[in-house]
């Protein structure tokens, strides 16, 4: 449970960061703008490079992929099966999303909005029906503690909260940005926070540590517990719910980054191009579907996101000290500044450098590979960089 408290209070140092400079630089793009506004536009395409290849497109397949495979509780999908419906949920969600960005936030509003109240209901049943003792721990049975554990713990953490980020992505899409992202930030990370702490609780008070440990599907296992298979049918749907809307909200963040890079002519011309009727980045959507669609039916996208999740907290940690250099600039005046600079802003900083860290020193192999995906860019943003200055970019 420290654990949980920690992971949120750190990202919500993360998420004061973002929120500070999503107030000074409100644009279509988010950390791509704050990385090539602060730093270089090398790094700004690193960041769009490794979010289409991997990252981005990575989690949207494998979000897609889960949707999928929950609703093989209800249906004989088969492996070819799972796969068409992960590629259907993509296709129909960016064709939500295509048509309009009002049509993909009030969706994305109104599945959360279940989501949240089912939430909240499997806690107040949790509470209700456990049992009146939790399960004892026998000695050694709740595995290493102590700083090395706890690290690890909250590192875990940290990966449950991602995707905090992506709201400053739409920003020139948001009514009165400079107030508005800062706010859904905040509040967002504390209701996530606040949901995460009590879902465990309830989980630790019915399953023992051992049977918590070995869960691939920890809600289902509880409610099948507490009051039967239906239970877990009932958890199995609210899976596929939060899916779906995690999902959408993938797809309708990662488009206005291309866009933007398209824009800046970082990408090829066309991609940037608006939908004539209905203003969205329509031609960054239809590029993303596709190559999510690939990643999911070639099944790459674990190797790909596996091993390249971890280099966003390289960018995060970028973020942080840019707090601190922008706090040097004459004339730098954000009208949502972070509070506590700069004790909070290295923090930040300290914490996303020990994920770092601890990932290449627990898989260095596999960590060095991920790494160099990333930079594999550097060479194709020098090509298209001098092919922009020699001929005006590519179209």
């Amino acid at each position: 449970m420290l654990a949980w408290l920690l992971a949120g209070g750190l990202t919500l140092l993360g998420a004061q960061v973002c929120a500070e400079l999503a107030s000074a630089w409100p644009r279509t793009g988010g950390v791509y703008v704050f990385l090539r506004e602060v730093y270089t536009p090398a790094l700004g395409f690193l960041w769009g490079w490794a979010m289409f290849w991997s990252m981005h497109s990575g989690i949207a397949a494998a979000v897609a992929t889960v949707f999928a495979r929950y609703a093989g509780t209800f249906l004989s999908l088969g492996d070819t099966g799972t796969r068409l419906l992960a590629v259907g949920a993509i296709l129909l969600l960016s064709a939500i999303n295509y048509v309009g960005t009002r049509a993909g936030s009030r969706f994305q509003a109104a599945i959360t909005g279940v989501k949240l109240a089912a939430v909240v209901a499997i806690v107040a049943a949790g509470w209700w029906l456990a049992p009146a003792a939790p399960p004892p721990v026998a000695a050694g049975e709740a595995g290493e503690w102590g700083l090395t554990g706890l690290m690890l713990a909250v590192s875990a953490g940290l990966f449950a909260f991602g995707g905090w980020h992506m709201v400053t992505y739409t920003a020139e899409e948001t009514v009165n940005a400079s107030r508005t992202i800062p706010r859904a930030l905040m509040l967002g990370i504390a209701i996530v926070t606040v949901c995460y702490v009590g879902l465990n609780a309830v989980y630790l008070s019915v399953l023992s540590v051992p049977e918590v440990v070995a869960s691939t599907r920890v809600a289902a296992d509880t409610f099948d517990r507490l009051v039967g298979p239906s239970g877990a049918v009932a958890i199995s749907a609210l899976v596929m719910i939060s899916a779906f809307g995690a999902l959408n909200g993938i797809i309708l963040a990662g488009p206005r980054v291309y866009y933007q890079m398209a824009q800046d002519g970082l990408l090829f011309r066309w991609a940037g191009a608006v939908h004539p009727r209905f203003q969205t980045p329509a031609r960054a959507i239809v590029l993303q579907a596709v190559w999510a669609s690939v990643l999911v039916w070639t099944g790459t996208y674990r190797a790909l996101f596996t091993r390249v999740v971890y280099t966003e907290w390289v960018f995060f940690a970028l973020l942080g000290m840019a707090i601190l250099l922008l706090r040097r600039r004459p004339g730098y005046d954000p009208p949502w500044p972070m509070p506590l600079v700069p004790v909070a802003p290295l923090l930040f900083v300290g914490a996303s450098a020990a994920i770092v860290v601890n990932q290449l020193a627990a898989d260095p192999i596999e960590s060095a590979i991920g790494l160099g995906l990333v930079l594999s860019g550097l060479p194709v943003y020098w090509l298209w960089s001098r092919l922009r200055h020699g001929s005006g970019g590519p179209s």
